[in-house]
């Protein structure tokens, strides 16, 4: 068998020597990945609600959202050198221990943004600052996602790669409660003041501590079979063998991730700021809102990871890709109502969409391409996606929804679907049902 012992039955029996117990790699799949996305996503919230006052106060209310939302693009814009960076890193030196060093980065960076002094303290020089802890917060980022989905991907089954690469893709939903719990809990708590004086900070301190739960998992585990079998002169110019033999799925790859960062960043950070700023809500209605719409989301990316096991993943991301087009065209008249009940209908729409395309992607992405330089495929692949549907959707959609109202934005995420179901057309499966040699054990691109 490719990559664990099974029994008779197709029961997963007891781990092969240097194999991963299924719970300490659900856990370690699931733990570092929730706290580094944790980190990212109190950012984006803390972007929507804080950050303009705090480090861009002289600018109009226009342009302050658009400045923090540009800083919160910065860490996308940064997210595939990191992918580069780390994927060099976990492609030649191997996984788990660049697992780790990306934790450290997104961590430390995330606790110096929640040190770091505002514009009344520093002038000019903190959003620089700002700019440049973004940034290296997007380096730690670009490499965690890979590296969490290659540790259950080359640890799992062949025909049950979905099932354990979920535990990876649960992980960013269950960082981004945390997150809104946090700002809920602190906005509940606080007089408007505080909260902008120094409550924002508090998520961004504590997440230190977190970080630590999340280096004694992974320290844990042991290196995955797939890369063990690399022979070291292999290992040379990961980025380079991307490019010369699998650039197409690099692309595709990331095509197909484009419409899930839309959905998500559309009904999370830029529908926090408009719905608040725009349509007057109260900002601790639609996080709780939002919240809600999040456990939605976590369970449709569990269901469709199971079912990208059962009938391939390829069919179960086209199938995404077409619920994501038709409810984009009812989102915002749903939102723009301003009535809760209707705005969590809207969210959870949306983002009940975005789960039945983000399931699969934890096996999808590292299916698509071979040992030698699968950690840099699969990050680059997430992370580029990443810059076109994270990095510039909330910054388009301010733009557009200012000169030519939400309907426009609707429109936009129309296209962005149709888009990403192209690139899953044109991608071939590589579920259990797909023919051929198992392609995390191939030599060769399937």
């Amino acid at each position: 068998m490719d990559i664990a012992e099974t029994t008779t039955g197709g029961q997963a029996a007891r781990p092969a020597t240097g194999q991963a117990p299924a719970a300490r790699l659900a856990a370690a799949s699931f733990v570092g990945t929730a706290l580094e996305f944790f980190d990212f996503y109190a950012y984006g919230l803390a972007a929507a609600l804080v950050l303009d006052q705090v480090f861009f106060p002289a600018l109009d209310p226009v342009a302050g959202v658009l400045a923090s939302f540009s800083t919160f693009a910065v860490a996308f814009l940064a997210r595939p050198l990191g992918a580069v960076l780390f994927g060099h890193l976990g492609d030649r030196l191997g996984r788990r221990n660049t697992l780790v060093a990306s934790l450290v980065v997104m961590g430390g960076a995330t606790l110096a943004i929640g040190l770091l002094p505002g514009h009344a303290e520093l002038g000019v020089l903190a959003p620089a600052l700002l700019v440049l802890l973004r940034f290296v917060q997007g380096l730690g980022v670009g490499g965690e996602w890979g590296g969490a989905a290659l540790l259950a991907a080359e640890h799992a089954p062949p025909g049950r790669r979905g099932r354990y690469a979920l535990f990876t893709q649960l992980g960013p939903p269950a960082g981004f409660l945390l997150a809104n719990a946090a700002f809920l809990a602190l906005d509940g708590l606080l007089t408007p003041a505080a909260f902008v004086t120094w409550g924002w900070r508090v998520p961004f301190l504590v997440s230190a501590v977190l970080v630590l739960v999340g280096l004694y998992v992974r320290l844990r585990l042991p290196e995955t079979p797939a890369f063990r079998r690399v022979p070291v002169p292999a290992r040379r110019s990961p980025l380079g063998a991307l490019l010369r033999s699998q650039p197409r799925r690099l692309l595709l790859g990331a095509g197909v991730m484009v419409v899930q960062y839309t959905l998500f960043y559309l009904a999370t950070a830029y529908c926090l700021s408009y719905g608040t700023a725009v349509l007057g809500m109260d900002r601790g209605v639609l996080l709780a809102l939002t919240m809600a719409a999040v456990v939605g989301l976590a369970i449709t990316t569990a269901l469709s990871a199971l079912a990208s096991d059962r009938w391939g993943r390829r069919p179960v991301l086209v199938c995404a890709c077409v619920v994501s087009a038709g409810w984009a065209l009812v989102f915002f008249p749903l939102f723009d109502t301003a009535d809760p009940a209707l705005v969590a209908l809207a969210l959870v729409g949306a983002l009940l969409a975005m789960g039945l395309g983000y399931g699969p992607m934890g096996a999808y992405l590292p299916e698509l391409f071979v040992a030698t330089h699968r950690y840099t495929g699969a990050a680059l692949a997430y992370s580029l996606g990443g810059v076109l549907g994270g990095a510039l959707t909330p910054l388009i959609a301010v733009r557009l929804q200012a000169a030519s109202g939400s309907g426009a934005v609707g429109a936009y995420l129309v296209c962005v679907a149709l888009v990403s179901l192209g690139c899953a057309l044109a991608l071939r499966d590589t579920g259990p049902r797909a023919r051929g040699v198992d392609p995390v054990s191939a030599a060769t691109p399937p």
